[in-house]
């Protein structure tokens, strides 16, 4: 249990306050976060109410699916990079979960930058992975195929990509991704929020 000392003081930086901003600026529910983010509803609401404390890993988490650095939480006016490489073993794999189980995993290719204008993912998809749910957000976004097909149902339009494929879309309309090929697939894909 935290002291009232350390308790005011973590209280301070309003960390359950701004995961809640983030998450209602991108349009996600709390069951939406939790499958991007592997940590359960019930977690986040109590992250997001105060009742308990991030770890820092945890909070990393969050952070790399919102394209945020961790000074978000704990700074203001943080001097965003002007340029930043993400290295392939820097990269940390995040599971965006259907049910229980993983419909992709993804690395943040940019995670590194703060308030970034758009957001970089590579994607991995199993072939007999679930279609992620459907989940729609402010902005844009383009999936390039570089590996396998990768099967995308916006709204109720359905289109399989293969290798060399790409599509752009609005992404407040309602899309769902699953790999579609007979081996697992890989893709880029590349968000842009809209601001």
């Amino acid at each position: 249990m935290l002291s009232e000392t350390l308790a005011a003081g973590i209280e301070a930086y309003e960390i359950g306050p701004t995961i809640r901003l983030l998450r209602s600026e991108r349009g996600f529910s709390l069951a939406q976060l939790a499958g991007h983010t592997g940590l359960s509803a019930g977690m986040l609401s109590r992250l997001e109410t105060g009742q308990v404390v991030p770890t820092l890993p945890t909070l990393m988490r969050i952070a790399m699916v919102f394209g945020v650095g961790l000074e978000r939480f704990f700074a203001d006016g943080a001097r965003k990079p002007v340029l930043s490489i993400t290295r392939r073993a820097e990269r940390l794999r995040l599971p965006s979960m259907t049910k229980g189980v993983p419909a992709f995993h993804f690395e943040s290719l940019d995670y590194p930058v703060t308030d970034r204008a758009m957001e970089g993912y590579l994607a991995y998809f199993d072939r007999d992975a679930p279609a992620s749910e459907p989940h729609s957000h402010k902005g844009t976004e383009i999936v390039y195929v570089i590996e396998g097909a990768v099967e995308l149902t916006i709204r109720d339009r359905t289109e399989r990509l293969g290798e060399g494929d790409s599509i752009y879309f609005e992404s407040d309309l309602d899309h769902s991704y699953r790999g579609a090929g007979d081996c697992p697939s890989v893709a880029i894909v590349v968000v842009c929020p809209d601001r």
